[in-house]
């Protein structure tokens, strides 16, 4: 395909992404009250582990993971994207069919677009006043910790690109289901606790029982925070990390196809509301 044929959707998702870094205020205070939570997260973990337990993940390790959740928050697909709903309810959507574009990867360039500018700030700040200004205040230990080393490092960045794929396309589904609907309440209420359960927001899927491992790591979510975490800290490397890469490239491969091709089943039956 040639680099002219991708422009359009290069060009939506840049677009999509400079308006979103407009809301200043919105990042500084998502940032806050990550830093919040991400405290009282910290004080609860070192409690339970002076309680004498023994969890297969270090405290350290803990704390970090801590960090990075909420670091990461933005990036998690909690709902469909507001401007697609809006779209629908007022009829807006018959102006994307009409457009000399696929609608799928139209709509799926504005989403990464404005994934990627929800979560850029909030990463920043958060590494800084995490792995930065607490050991510089003499907290070290509550601290954001180094990744493994070079290797860990390069691969965990590589997974946030396909975390911020791979969210992009559970997004894509979001608003599918709300295009469908006509509404997106409903299908937003169902992704909510799926998406903190079994990304590992809540706690590092590592910490749950041994016999549910396998199936924790094989499904799809666990790509969005918990595969990229245990490739930082080394726990998933060589060929295993490669493995984790992959399994993240799977399962966006297999959203996108399955988006794409409810989105044409979608559009092709879409009552257009509004006028």
């Amino acid at each position: 395909m040639s680099a002219a044929r991708w422009r359009p959707y290069a060009a939506a998702c840049a677009a999509r992404f400079l308006q979103m870094l407009q809301y200043r205020a919105a990042a500084l205070a998502g940032f806050a009250t990550q830093c919040w939570w991400g405290g009282i997260k910290v004080m609860v973990l070192a409690a339970f582990y002076a309680g004498g337990a023994a969890p297969p993940v270090p405290l350290a390790q803990a704390i970090t993971y801590t960090w990075i959740a909420q670091d990461l928050l933005a990036l998690l697909p909690w709902f469909g994207d507001p401007e697609v709903a809006q779209a629908v309810r007022s009829g807006a959507v018959a102006y994307d069919r009409l457009r000399p574009v696929d609608a799928y990867a139209f709509w799926f360039a504005r989403t990464t677009g404005w994934i990627a500018a929800r979560a850029l700030p909030r990463v920043l700040l958060m590494l800084a006043f995490a792995a930065v200004a607490l050991p510089l205040a003499g907290f070290g230990a509550w601290g954001w910790q180094p990744p493994a080393g070079a290797a860990a490092a390069l691969a965990f960045a590589a997974a946030l690109v396909l975390a911020l794929l791979l969210s992009a396309a559970f997004v894509m589904l979001l608003n599918v289901a709300a295009a469908a609907a006509l509404d997106a309440r409903g299908i937003n209420a169902f992704a909510v606790p799926a998406v903190i359960v079994l990304s590992g927001i809540l706690l590092p899927l590592a910490l749950l029982p041994d016999a549910w491992q396998a199936a924790l790591l094989a499904q799809p979510l666990a790509g969005l925070l918990d595969i990229p975490v245990r490739l930082y800290f080394g726990q998933l490397a060589g060929w295993q990390a490669v493995g984790g890469l992959a399994l993240q490239a799977f399962w966006i491969a297999v959203l996108v196809a399955l988006g794409h091709a409810a989105l044409v089943r979608t559009l092709a039956r879409l009552d257009i509301q509004g006028g």
